[in-house]
Parts: structure tokens; C-alpha cells; sequence
């Protein structure tokens, strides 16, 4: 699928997500899905302000899509600022959201976090998680987006 003027605007949202998210001294990482009907539901990451290890924006996003209907999330589409590491790729793919488009890829990410509290991360594009799953994901990214870097800088160096 060609990435738009409209998905570039979404992106940029959600890049604005992840700045809210490291203002507020979280990792920052933001994410939204907006649904067939326009519908837009918005989350930030939430890993220390929560301390919750699984509070990725989109975990927290999937979380808040958890009481739409099927029908609904195969049409929606889910929009973030990052590349999904592994986890939130598995949240994805079992809600039966139908399209994600990101913005800075995990590689792109990687080259700027060597370790996270001692712990390298877990390299593992969307792709491939997806690719072993028995749905199809329309994947559109990396999208180049300098915010979507800037927003990252300095951040992984403390």
C-alpha cells in the first residue's frame, strides 16, 4: 500500500504521543489506531510512570481496542512512532488489527539504544513476527520521519 499524506499526518500524531510520553518520563513511544468510521483512540507508552514492562504505546493502544468488534479492527488501522518490538507485534497481530504503518524502524531504533538497564534489546522486526502467523498485517514503514528520530535523541543516553 502507498503511505499518504493522511498517514503522514497520523504518524506525525503519534510521534507527538511519544514526546507527551518522555515529557512525562516515559520511553518515548506513541501509537493510535483510527477505525473505519473515523474513530480515533490514542496511547503513550507507560513502561516507568506505570511500572509496567508491558506498558508500550502499543500494547496500551491494543488494550484500549480490546472492546471493538472483529470486523471493526480488521479495518483499522494502527499508526506509531516506532517500529513494534516483538511483544507489542504479538499484541497486534491477536486483536485482528488489519494495517500498521510506522515511522522509525527497529534497526533505525537500535542504532541508538545499545542496552536498556543492562539489557541489549530484543532485535526482531515486525515483519518476521508477523510473517509466522497464519493472518495477513498490511505493513507500510519505515516511513522517513525526522521527528519520529529527534524525538529519540539524548533520551537512550542517560
Amino acid at each position: 500500500m502507498t503511505v499518504t499524506e493522511i498517514d503522514r499526518g497520523y504518524l506525525e500524531r503519534a510521534v507527538a504521543l511519544a514526546r507527551e510520553a518522555r515529557d512525562r518520563g516515559d520511553h518515548p513511544f506513541g501509537a493510535l489506531l483510527v477505525t473505519p468510521d473515523g474513530t480515533v483512540l490514542e496511547a503513550r507508552n507507560s513502561v516507568v510512570t506505570q511500572s509496567d514492562p508491558t506498558g508500550h504505546a502499543e500494547t496500551n493502544l491494543v488494550r484500549l481496542a480490546g472492546a471493538l468488534d472483529r470486523v471493526t479492527l480488521t479495518g483499522s488501522v494502527l499508526y506509531t512512532s516506532t517500529e513494534p518490538c516483538a511483544m507489542c507485534a504479538g499484541a497486534i497481530y491477536w486483536s485482528g488489527i488489519g494495517r500498521m504503518v510506522f515511522a522509525l524502524s527497529e534497526d533505525g531504533l537500535a542504532a541508538m539504544v545499545t542496552e536498556e538497564e543492562g539489557v541489549p534489546p530484543l532485535r526482531l522486526p515486525s515483519r518476521e513476527v508477523f510473517a509466522r502467523g497464519g493472518r495477513e498485517i498490511a505493513v507500510d514503514g519505515p516511513v522517513p520521519l525526522p521527528s519520529a528520530t529527534e524525538v529519540h535523541e539524548g533520551f537512550w543516553d542517560q
